[in-house]
């Protein structure tokens, strides 16, 4: 089911950056559920009394609330978080696009950019990028008016041997892994067929259009795939 935003309702003017960082955050890594502090800490690279600090302000707006199962966005703080999470992927889109900056650095970039654009600039620079529908480490960019299509990817390390797809998206953040990714050919649309398993967790040997590649499981936790349906099976 689509997320749909209330496109009359105006961003909050009392949000700091910071604040809508979070949001984002949290919106990423739950995908719609909850989110624990302490991962949040990790992820942020903060410590877990910082995190908790920033929920309290967070919850006294009513962007989010805490249940025992983690930290949930409420309606409110998934318009702020979806928001700043399409002005961040445009202009990762047209610092790729545009720029012709690498994949692996445009994620830094953005983050030191989104404080100071404003939403005019920001939908300029998605005409000019082309109007990109995904950013370019393959996340979907929401519209203006809130919707985000449903995924349905897996994580490539779940997939069984003899599963054909493609790429959907590559969930990391790490420029030296992207740039290794790139460098193989894992990139967002690549088709691949998963030719071999290594046992004890071990690597994955995939075919791709001119090569086979080899990947520890640990990279092919980030890379999210659409299966075809004949070979939609994970791996038990």
């Amino acid at each position: 089911m689509e997320e749909t935003l209330n496109r009359r309702e105006q961003p909050s003017r009392s949000l700091s950056p910071m604040m809508r960082a979070y949001l984002a955050e949290i919106y990423r890594m739950g995908e719609g559920g909850p989110v624990r502090a302490a991962a949040l800490a990790r992820r942020l690279d903060v410590t877990t009394p910082a995190v908790v600090r920033m929920l309290n302000r967070l919850e006294s707006h009513g962007l989010i609330r805490r249940t025992r199962h983690g930290i949930l966005l409420t309606e409110a703080g998934e318009r702020e978080a979806l928001r700043s999470i399409r002005q961040h992927r445009i202009l990762e889109a047209f610092l790729t696009r545009v720029l012709g900056i690498g994949w692996e650095e445009v994620h830094a970039l953005a983050d030191r950019l989104d404080p100071v654009i404003d939403e005019a600039l920001c939908e300029r620079m998605y005409e000019v990028a082309g109007r990109p529908t995904h950013c370019p480490h393959g996340d979907p960019i929401p519209t203006p008016d809130g919707r985000i299509p449903p995924l349905f990817d897996i994580p490539l390390s779940e997939a069984r041997i003899g599963a054909r797809g493609r790429i959907a998206r590559v969930k990391t953040e790490d420029p030296e892994q992207l740039r290794y990714l790139g460098s193989l050919g894992l990139v967002p649309g690549a088709s691949f067929e998963l030719i071999a398993r290594a046992p004890f967790n071990g690597p994955l040997r995939l075919r791709l259009a001119q090569h086979d590649v080899i990947i520890g499981l640990e990279l092919a936790h980030h890379i999210r795939v659409l299966l075809e349906p004949e070979s939609s099976g994970t791996s038990p």
